[in-house]
């Protein structure tokens, strides 16, 4: 029987890690339960295809891992963790042109966009001043911001849609292009308000580190998270599937790093009806279907220069990549989608054996979908890589179902956490003046459901510990019912 507890966290992935350090840091005595047989959550690495290929299950390339202003706090190079940068963060191939490339320089990315060089060193220049800071202010919850003047000029471009800020910003194919892909980023209709807020945030942060992938694969950066934990006394139990209150041990506090679904069909006795109505009502988005394949050598991209990027967005213009993200949420699968691909093993060879390499895709789906994409997928990757089909030695594939099945927080195969639009964004899970507590002073929401939203930064976990160290004194350790 687990020994009783200041904080139990519900869950293992980069959240929950990130809540149980932030406590522990604070003297909380922490344990982590994992109904899995390690930790991680999206954070896993295994032998999918053949034996000696590494390939990331969920989370595989970085930007918001290594810029994650509590990540940066973090000792986790002294735990093992390493990351590896490519040369460039994102590669966009176009037909018959060379792809755009999304450097850490900005003249250097500028100056390959033709007639809108000086455009984009206007709209990206004046985010790169204080880049770390401005991150810190993105990467919060709704609050007075720490640099009010930056993130005013951030927000009155922000607030636009990618499809609206890139074609009044640009004239040329290239930097549309550029743009749409970072802004896909968001999993919504281009033309929706606050897409283009993704597009700026990605593209900056390109130009701050290059998108790393973790040395080893992504289980690398859970294996750090917990050794951190485990340094400062913290525990995890793995194996320890939590359903309902009874199987949780006796302590001040709980936080939750899952759905709002899971977290209403587990603490819904402790919980007012209508906020477990709310929970319910919440809004998952599309779905992705992912393929990982094996491969006998690179990907023959018709551009050579793509092979230096993590990071790939195969979707074609800002035309074609805004019809097929509008197409996924009217419940279509568009023959063109766009394709999120990352290339791990040209930057860390430990991924596959010598002379081979791993390949990592997903497209958006309609949430719930079980429609097999891997032709449509791999008809995409060959349309800017002639033979591609001929490299691949073995593949797996995940529909919206098996990624659920893996990871119950990937709500209808969703995997950023939940609709991150002008209805749901500072509002998530549901309206509350602290978005991480409920109306239960021992129950918190710690996962992307949280402020700032889905991947691998940290950042819900941490406030949401913070939010629970403010009560958690005035608490009494006992169960929860």
């Amino acid at each position: 029987m687990t020994d009783d507890a200041d904080a139990v966290v519900v869950g293992s992935g980069p959240n929950g890690l990130a809540a149980a350090v932030a406590l522990a840091r604070e003297g909380a005595s922490v344990v982590v339960l994992e109904g899995r047989d390690e930790p991680g959550g999206g954070m896993r690495t295994t032998e999918l295809t053949l034996p000696g290929f590494r390939h990331d299950v969920c989370s595989a390339c970085h930007p918001m891992g290594i810029l994650s202003p509590f990540f940066r706090s973090l000792p986790l190079g002294d735990h093992g963790l390493r990351w590896v940068q490519p040369p460039v963060s994102a590669a966009h191939p176009l037909d018959d042109q060379p792809a755009v490339l999304l450097r850490r320089s900005l003249a250097d990315t500028a100056r390959a966009l033709g007639p809108d060089t000086r455009a984009y060193e206007r709209l990206l220049g004046p985010l790169l001043g204080d880049p770390h800071g401005l991150l810190e202010d993105m990467l919060a919850p709704l609050r007075i911001p720490r640099h009010p003047l930056r993130m005013l000029r951030f927000g009155l471009q922000a607030v636009r849609s990618a499809t609206g800020l890139a074609r009044g910003r640009f004239r040329g194919e290239r930097a549309r292009a550029l743009f749409a892909g970072c802004a896909a980023h968001s999993i919504l209709p281009l033309e929706r308000s606050l897409t283009a807020a993704v597009g700026l945030v990605f593209c900056m942060t390109g130009h701050v580190e290059a998108w790393p992938v973790a040395e080893g694969g992504s289980a690398a950066i859970a294996r750090a998270l917990a050794s951190l934990l485990v340094s400062l006394g913290g525990r995890i139990e793995t194996g320890r599937f939590v359903g309902t209150l009874a199987d949780l041990p006796r302590a001040r506090v709980v936080l939750f790093d899952t759905s709002p679904a899971q977290l209403a069909a587990i603490a819904e006795p402790a919980l007012p009806a209508g906020y477990v109505r709310r929970l319910r009502r919440y809004r998952y988005g599309p779905g992705v279907f992912k393929i990982d394949w094996a491969l006998n050598g690179p990907i023959p991209w018709t551009d050579p220069a793509v092979l230096e990027a993590s990071t790939v967005h195969v979707g074609g213009t800002l035309d074609e990549i805004a019809a097929a993200e509008a197409a996924v949420w009217r419940g279509e699968h568009p023959e063109r989608p766009f394709v999120m691909l990352v290339q791990q093993s040209q930057f860390d060879r430990t991924r596959a054996p010598d002379g081979k390499h791993t390949g990592y895709a997903y497209c958006h789906v309609p949430g719930g979908s079980t429609v097999d994409r891997t032709a449509t997928i791999e008809r995409q990757v060959e349309r800017f890589a002639p033979g591609f089909r001929d490299r691949i030695l073995a593949r797996h594939v995940m529909n919206t179902a098996d990624l659920e099945r893996y990871n119950p927080s990937n709500v209808g195969g969703a995997i950023a956490g939940g609709v991150a639009d002008l209805g749901q964004l500072f509002t998530r899970p549901v309206a509350r003046w602290n978005p991480y507590t409920t109306p239960s002073p021992r129950i918190y929401l710690c996962s992307g459901a949280t402020p700032p939203g889905g991947g691998v930064h940290g950042m819900s976990g941490y406030f949401a510990a913070r939010a629970a160290l403010r009560r958690m004194g005035r608490l009494p350790v006992g169960e929860f019912r």
